[in-house]
Order: structure tokens, then sequence, then C-alpha cells
């Protein structure tokens, strides 16, 4: 291994020991860092080396503004972290070099496109036929059901285990990103019903592991699974055929937002580490706002 190659795991290692981070997160700085290595001639680089690097992603990867800043953060931190231990000496790198990013608004699905979903659930439900059709329906419609009321990540939701159902409270622990856990509120009588109903079948199930939701081999259900699940009824509901779950996490925190919700609370219920990232829901819902009032409000019209 080279003298690049030991700084980096050297690098990883250390964070990887004192920083609460996940095993994927490692991973993409991991990849982040040698794929920036890879091509820079010298390894004692300055500001033109990162250009140049951005310029690949940019218009070789065609990678978007939001990715090339996350490797841009990777680099950055990396080289503070060498400087700070005088593992390269003689370098011309600004470590506040930055990278304008575009600003884009989440994309969120209408009330009237989530009343679509939730009914193509419950008419699949409805011709059922054989017990296992009967049980993929039902495991289909709680999963979408708690994607849709509690804004999680379906990386969470695939996650879930019994344990983490807490019955007295009707709460549920997500592990969410960067090993943080957060308790989620379950306020729909009818989701925590259906996810009792589905507690029971699902502790009947003799599987080998603890995860809530399970596939037709009785493994966990992957991010993947859910990704078709949603796709699938996505499709009979006849709305935005572009929408990903990812879609729901947006709906619901911009629907907290229109409906009063204060954006700390916001940010806690998302898992945020930062408020700044909840921030850019406010702008979702000041647009919804603005396109109601210049629609609706009757004083437009005297």
């Amino acid at each position: 291994m080279n003298n690049t190659n030991t700084n980096i795991e050297f690098y990883i290692n250390h964070i990887d020991l004192t920083k609460n981070l996940s095993k994927k997160t490692l991973k993409a700085y991991r990849y982040d860092l040698y794929n920036f290595t890879n091509h820079i001639i010298d390894y004692e680089t300055n500001n033109k080396a990162l250009i140049i690097y951005i310029d690949y992603l940019k218009n070789s990867l065609k990678l978007k503004d939001s990715s090339i800043a996350r490797k841009i953060i990777s680099i950055k931190v990396f080289y503070k972290f060498l400087i700070e231990n005088e593992l390269v000496r003689n370098i011309n790198f600004q470590t506040n070099f930055k990278i304008k990013k575009e600003k884009r608004l989440p994309k969120t699905l209408s009330i009237n496109e989530v009343k679509q979903l939730l009914i193509a659930l419950e008419n699949t439900e409805s011709i059922s036929a054989t017990n296992f059709t009967n049980y993929i329906s039902h495991r289909n419609e709680i999963v979408l059901e708690l994607l849709i009321g509690t804004g999680m990540r379906i990386e969470e939701l695939s996650k879930l285990k019994i344990s983490d159902i807490n019955y007295a409270d009707h709460t549920i622990l997500i592990n969410g990103k960067g090993k943080k856990q957060r308790l989620i509120y379950i306020s729909s009588p009818k989701t925590w019903l259906k996810l009792k109903t589905w507690t029971k079948y699902r502790k009947s199930i003799k599987a080998s592991n603890e995860y809530l939701f399970l596939n037709r081999y009785n493994e966990q259900l992957s991010i993947y699974a859910i990704e078709d699940i949603f796709s699938k009824y996505r499709d009979l509901a006849k709305i935005n055929p572009k929408a990903t779950p990812h879609y729901l996490r947006h709906t619901f925190a911009t629907q907290l937002l229109i409906n009063g919700a204060d954006i700390r609370s916001v940010q806690e219920i998302l898992g945020h580490s930062s408020i700044a990232v909840t921030e850019i829901y406010t702008e979702v819902s000041n647009t919804r706002k603005r396109q109601v009032l210049n629609k609706f409000n009757y004083i437009n019209k005297l």
C-alpha cells in the first residue's frame, strides 16, 4: 500500500473510532478519497487539482451539484486532518473552498395523490384470494402507511425489528443515519391498529430473525423491495409516475409545516442532524400557500 492509501486508511480508521458514523458513510468517504487521489498527479495537491477534479465530476461523470458538494466536503475534511497531523507538507490547499449548489425544492405528492395511493392499497386487500396474497397485501399496506404517516426513510423502515415497537406509548424506535436513534409516535389510530395486527401475525412466523417486515423467504425486506412495493401501488393509483418513496417523506414534512408544526419539531421527527436541512421544506410550504392564496383568496376579486 503506498503512502497515499496508507493515509486514507489511517484517516478512515480515525473517524470510525472517534465519530458516530455508519458503515455506509465510511464506505462513501473511502470511495470519494480514493477516487480523488487516483485523478491527481501530485499528492501534495493544490486548488488547481481540485478544480480539475470538479470539472471531471461535473462534465465527465455528469454528477449533480449536491453529489459533487458531498465529495468536496469529504476531501476538505481529509486534507484538514492531514495538515493538522503533519502528514503532508508544502500544501497549497484551501480547506474553505466551496462549490455553489443548485437549490432544488423537495418533490412531493398532492393530498389527492396520497388518497389515491391509500385507495389502491385497500382495493388490493379486498381482492386478495389466498393466504399468501392476503399476507403480502397486509404487509404492503402497513409498509406504505408507515412511510406516509411517519416520514421515515425506507432504509429505516427496512431495519425495523419487532422489539422496536413500544405498545404502551404507540411509538417506534427508529435507527437513523449516523447511528442516531429517535422515537416516532404513531398518531393515526387506523395505522396503529393495522401495525398491531401485523405484529401479531409477524410473531407467528417462524423466522430466524427479528425484522418486522419480511420478504417471501422470511428474510429482511430490502429497500429495493420497498421501492418495488411503492412503484406497484403508485401505478395502480395512477399518480405521478416519476414519484419515489422519498416523495412520501417530503410530503409528510411539508404538510406538517403547512398545518402549523414548528420547524424544530419537524427536524426532530425527520431525524435531521441540522435544522438547515429541514428549512428547505419551509420554502415548499410557502410556495403552496402562495398558490392557494393566489387562487382562492376572496380579496383578489374585490
